[in-house]
């Protein structure tokens, strides 16, 4: 039977989607210029970004103690006047000089700080004693403690180069050290106003080490002024080998002076602090004098001078840059936490509910009421569904329920479904042809034209088992509720795509739908599986095309007009999913955008009494954050797992990564077993994490900006392969 009818309310059509935002200015997102600013604005914010985190990852380069280096080669080109020599060595002339530390003269050195535990306490040491120190610096650690440099500088004591971010100096090229040099300068301009001419490379030692390799360091850097601060009595604190070795390490032969090594950061440094409270007064008790470098060897000229203005400036332009990558990093962190906590709190929730809700609604445990056998409307909204329309509508005749009715809505299709549908001679399939008005107008068509009060909403591309139509509406024996969302599968799962769609269903399905079923507030009944009362679709006036996502703005007003919405996990239908991952963005962009359009439409339900504030105090929260922020925030895992990998503990980040991985596949696990679903496909879950999940962030990313920036959406057909038609033909 044919029906000519029209939409029930024609002037929806002409209704454009509900915009979170609007505005009509040049600046507004729709008009060239605003299009323009903002891809010029993100261009810019992206930019940032990439070289804050650049800047934090080279700042927070990992190294290893000083006396950890690696082994050298050998030494052939280094001058004797170098090797047999003192430790402080000037390379500004024609011929290099070294300087010795004078007899009974200790000067105390200490490399890698300042660090905000151990530097202070070295600090209040030297002050106890009255004796002064040199501490090189590591440039990036003055940039965030510039309070312990400025202390070093004002107690008297000197300051010197240790490079920015403690490379080995001769596995890097010529620019980059000149940037290690030069950044640690500004950085100590901007903490301490001065500026210094002592430098000692990272993992040096003794003048009799220098190696080819550290030869040809040590000429660049006496060729800019700097002189180049060895040892001649390295403690080994490093290795914290125990106070009494450190002791002894660190004691000059008298007469001889000392220039020794220590160090006030890069670990643990308990020891260095206990052996110099004892290292001080041993030595003044043999007759040992404690100053600075420049004192030992002679240098009368200051080595610490004052740093022009400019570049006090530059080096607080530094310092700004690193504390602003500090709190990017650190609020990505806690944002990484945050999203870690809440991940778990929604897998315990998950588990402790949607295993309580599998196990009460068991069939052979549970019943809605009496059998629910009134008769059933089925409305099949249809637009170019020929390759589909035949095996649906075929498996829905077949149905076990005592009386069905379905009518099949045709949008206005161009490629004969309503006549595909005629062909098949099925007597209770009527067919109405209805002008272009969308899926929602075909829908309010459909109920209009249907002759029963329970009806039963299925897409053109969806096989249904053959009970599922006499289960979905078993949950009306309950006066109360008003829709029922039925178990929609993937049908076509043979390929990757599709069976990552499989897994993401199931749990979708099986685990958060019994959530929301258990909370009350469930979101969204699937349009390939819904069922509903025509009372409860006549209290919320039908479907609206207000939004893209139009049966959770229906569920959504169902339950603000008082009415339960139940899953009904026995009710199955197979559908098809998208086959390309162009088709899966533009239904899960439609999908996304219509769940927030939806979600910012019942808005006001926050503030209401009764049935709409208990959903939008209870179900708005819960699904903002499970649906929309945290999968937002989801991707900070993937990138702080890249980035850590390459910039930070890679152990850790893999175990952190494990972890995360494992859970989620226990949460997989736990949904196939409750939905009676096989678990091999779950095979190709680790795989989803690389590329599936990806594609995810990035539609809904663009979602909430599209939202945010008030753009109006259009809707975007898919093109349909018949798979999962296919195989009931």
């Amino acid at each position: 039977m044919t029906v000519f009818a029209n939409p029930t309310d024609p002037t929806r059509r002409d209704r454009g989607t509900e915009s979170l935002a609007v505005t009509t200015s040049f600046l507004s997102p729709q008009h060239p210029v605003g299009r323009w600013l903002r891809r010029v604005v993100t261009f810019f914010l992206l930019l940032v970004v990439a070289l804050l985190l650049l800047v934090e990852a080279y700042t927070n380069a990992s190294f290893t103690p000083d006396g950890a280096a690696a082994s050298k080669q050998s030494g052939s080109a280094v001058p004797n006047a170098v090797s047999d020599g003192g430790p402080v060595v000037d390379l500004l002339g024609s011929r290099p000089r070294t300087f010795a530390p004078a007899p009974y003269t200790i000067a105390l050195t200490f490399d890698d700080g300042p660090d905000p535990v151990w530097t202070p306490q070295i600090l209040d040491i030297l002050e106890r004693y009255r004796v002064p120190a040199t501490f090189f610096v590591v440039g990036s650690h003055v940039a965030r403690h510039q309070d312990l440099a400025r202390r070093i500088v004002d107690d008297g004591d000197e300051i010197g180069v240790h490079t920015f971010s403690h490379p080995n100096l001769d596995a890097i090229p010529t620019w980059r050290r000149d940037i290690e040099y030069s950044q640690t300068q500004l950085a100590i301009a901007a903490a301490t106003g001065k500026k210094t001419s002592l430098l000692r490379p990272p993992y040096s030692s003794e003048a009799d080490a220098v190696r080819n390799a550290d030869w040809r360091v040590m000429r660049q850097i006496g060729g800019q002024g700097y002189l180049v601060v060895l040892e001649n009595a390295d403690s080994d604190d490093w290795a914290r080998p125990g106070v009494p070795k450190i002791l002894a390490n660190a004691a000059p032969e008298s007469p001889r002076g000392a220039i020794v090594l220590m160090h006030d950061a890069g670990g643990n440094r308990a020891e260095t602090v206990a052996a110099l409270k004892r290292y001080i007064p041993e030595m003044q008790e043999r007759g040992y004098r404690f100053v600075t470098v420049s004192q030992s060897v002679g240098i009368t000229a200051s080595v610490n001078t004052a740093a022009s203005t400019a570049d006090q400036w530059r080096g607080r332009a530094l310092v700004w840059t690193v504390h602003g990558a500090d709190l990017l990093i650190d609020s990505m962190w806690w944002l990484l936490v945050l999203v870690g906590a809440l991940t778990l709190l929604r897998t315990l929730l998950l588990f402790a509910v949607a295993v309580r809700h599998a196990r009460r609604r068991r069939p052979s445990k549970w019943s809605w009421g009496p059998s629910v056998d009134d008769p059933v409307s089925v409305i099949v909204p249809a637009y170019n569904e020929q390759d589909t329309i035949a095996a649906t509508v075929r498996t829905l005749a077949a149905s076990t329920h005592p009386t069905v009715e379905i009518i099949v809505v045709d949008d206005q299709s161009t490629d004969g479904t309503a006549t595909i549908v005629e062909a098949l001679g099925i007597e209770n399939v009527r067919v109405a042809r209805v002008p272009a008005g969308g899926k929602a107008t075909a829908l309010n068509t459909g109920v209009a034209l249907a002759r029963h009060d329970l009806i039963v909403m299925i897409d053109a591309d969806t096989i249904v088992d053959s009970d599922a139509l006499h289960e979905v509406v078993q949950p009306f024996a309950d006066p109360k509720i008003g829709a029922v969302a039925g178990n929609v599968k993937v049908g076509n799962r043979r390929r990757l795509l599709g069976r990552w769609q499989h897994i993401e269903y199931v749990i979708g399905f099986s685990l958060d739908r019994r959530l929301y079923d258990a909370l009350g507030c469930i979101p969204t009944i699937p349009g390939a599986l819904g069922a509903f009362r025509r009372e409860a679709l006549e209290n919320v006036g039908g479907l609206s095309m207000d939004t893209l996502a139009e049966d959770t703005d229906l569920t959504m007003a169902i339950l603000r007009a008082g009415w339960r919405v139940v899953y009904q996990a026995t009710a199955k239908a197979r559908t098809e999913a998208p086959t390309t991952v162009r088709q899966l963005t533009q239904q899960r962009y439609r999908w996304s955008y219509g769940t927030m359009q939806a979600m910012w439409k019942h808005r006001r339900s926050i503030v209401e009494r009764g049935a709409s504030g208990r959903f939008g105090r209870r179900g708005l929260p819960l699904i903002g954050l499970f649906t929309i922020v945290l999968p937002l925030f989801a991707p900070l895992l993937d990138f702080m797992t890249v980035y850590g990998a390459l910039f930070l503990d890679r152990w850790f980040t893999l175990i952190g990564w494990l972890a995360v991985l494992i859970l989620q596949t226990m949460t997989a696990v736990l949904a196939f077993r409750l939905d009676h679903e096989k678990l091999r496909p779950l095979w190709a879950l680790p795989l989803q994490q690389f590329v599936y999940r990806q594609i995810m962030y990035v539609v809904l990313l663009r979602s909430a900006v599209t939202a945010l920036a008030g753009r109006r959406l259009r809707w975007q057909n898919l093109s349909r392969t018949a798979e999962v038609a296919a195989s009931v033909s």
